[in-house]
């Protein structure tokens, strides 16, 4: 058993992994930069070390700051959460040469699976479908050209080491695939510090569905369902449910399909620990290898209410090299989840972030509804991180009940001092399709438009 964990994060992922270390009697070691001196998770932790600067580059995203402050500590383990340095091969080799276990899967796992391209290669070798697409790196425009030419537009140039979106554009023609080629590769470096990227056929209005997988060191893996994730603005998630309604209408047996094809994939890469395998789904129910996420979700708690399986210990649990205690045919799906990311941006100003004091903060309650958030009354919002305030989940007998619980706790969610996202997401849980079911990737952008139709004519 770990007797201490350090967690290498901040804001509400950070305060959640200290809860489940709490209900295993572990105690918790939390780092935070100057910026997050009075950030929840510093405040509930066993202990608290500074380790840097606002700037994540300074302090979150500082391997050796973070190692010291392990070794000053004396911690069993280290667990990443998600963001900052959870998915860095490099830091899980850090970590286990200074005899720190890395909760999450192994350098190699990730390596296999790291870069996007070669992990489409995996995911072939396991007898999982991808779009059509090049073999590897393009290498220039002119091979991207030839692919365009080879599986036809629109395709989609995406960025290998990419991720929230970043290093992603879509071309509809030659001169289009030239600008984005060069504009995807431009943006990639930037962000990621590699500029390869892949091309592949763009799958038009696709269902983007995700499924949990638990794998522990003795070659056990299950997962534990899907999650629908195509409630999307620029390829940032924003609404998320279980189960989907795609495939709880018309295509129920993709659930087992993909869910075997999910498990295949963590078995032909030897992955171990708590990771996402993400697929997206056309309206003809084929289905696609997109990634592997190889950390913990933003959207795990749902999966957690449905099933009852808590995520974040098992993640625990397996780094310890305790064999999983469930099976596959253990795994019971009861009722319905959605989550909503209520984020401190200004859904009315092209969702600018909102970084500032929170004046009044009420969260809601009642039956049915968690939140998992490191926010409070008087505490501030820095402008250097993501602007995410919390998670609104909420959980019901049917997906009926799930909405309606969700509307009436976002009515209740009450927070001054900055702008969030909470009016923008009751537009969305009071919009007819998603009521219905019936929405794809596209749908934030369709409720867009309406809405500035809508402004229009007001004004005529």
């Amino acid at each position: 058993m770990f007797e201490k964990i350090l967690v290498a994060n901040r804001g509400e992922i950070a305060v959640r992994v200290i809860r489940a270390c709490k209900e295993l009697n572990i105690r918790t070691v939390a780092v935070y930069s100057e910026a997050d001196v009075n950030s929840m998770h510093v405040q509930i932790a066993d202990e608290a070390i500074c380790i840097g600067k606002a700037a994540a580059s300074e302090s979150y995203l500082r391997i050796d700051r973070i190692i010291s402050a392990a070794e000053i500590a004396d911690v069993d383990a280290i667990h990443p959460g998600y963001g900052f340095l959870s998915e860095n091969a490099h830091f899980a080799d850090v970590c286990e040469s200074c005899n720190i276990k890395f909760i999450g899967p192994s350098s190699r796992a990730m390596n296999a699976l790291e870069d996007k391209a070669i992990s489409r290669n995996l995911a072939r070798k396991a007898g999982v479908p991808t779009p059509p697409g090049s073999d590897g790196v393009v290498e220039n425009e002119q091979q991207a050209l030839a692919v365009a030419k080879r599986i036809g537009y629109p395709v989609m140039i995406k960025a290998v080491a990419g991720g929230g979106g970043r290093g992603m554009r879509v071309a509809h023609n030659d001169v289009s695939l030239v600008k984005g080629y060069h504009t995807a590769r431009n943006e990639a470096e930037k962000v990621f510090g590699n500029s390869g990227v892949y091309i592949e056929k763009c799958i038009e209005n696709p269902h983007h569905i995700e499924f949990q997988i638990l794998a522990d060191q003795k070659g056990h893996v299950i997962h534990l369902g899907e999650r629908d994730c195509s409630i999307q603005r620029r390829h940032q998630k924003v609404v998320e449910e279980t189960p989907s309604p795609l495939i709880d209408g018309k295509f129920k047996k993709l659930r087992e399909k993909m869910g075997k094809a999910a498990v295949r994939i963590a078995e032909t890469a030897n992955y171990t620990s708590a990771g996402t395998v993400e697929f997206l789904v056309d309206n003809q129910g084929n289905f696609y290898f997109l990634e592997v996420n190889k950390r913990i979700q933003v959207e795990h708690p749902i999966t957690e209410e449905v099933t009852g399986v808590d995520l974040v210990q098992q993640q625990i649990l397996i780094a310890m090299g305790e064999p999983l205690k469930i099976s596959q045919g253990d795994v019971e799906f009861r009722g319905h989840a959605i989550e909503c990311r209520i984020n401190a941006e200004d859904p009315f100003d092209e969702f600018r972030p909102s970084p500032g004091r929170i004046e009044m903060y009420y969260q809601p309650g009642g039956r049915g509804v968690r939140v998992d958030t490191h926010a409070y009354a008087g505490y501030t919002i820095p402008p250097t991180y993501d602007s995410m305030i919390g998670k609104l989940i909420t959980y019901g007998k049917d997906r009926r009940e799930a909405m309606d619980r969700m509307s009436r706790a976002l009515g209740e969610y009450m927070i001054t001092g900055v702008k969030t996202t909470i009016s923008f997401q009751q537009a969305i849980l009071q919009d007819p399709n998603f009521r219905r079911g019936v929405y794809s990737t596209g749908f934030i952008e369709q409720l867009l438009n309406g809405a500035r139709r809508e402004l229009l004519e007001d004004k005529h």
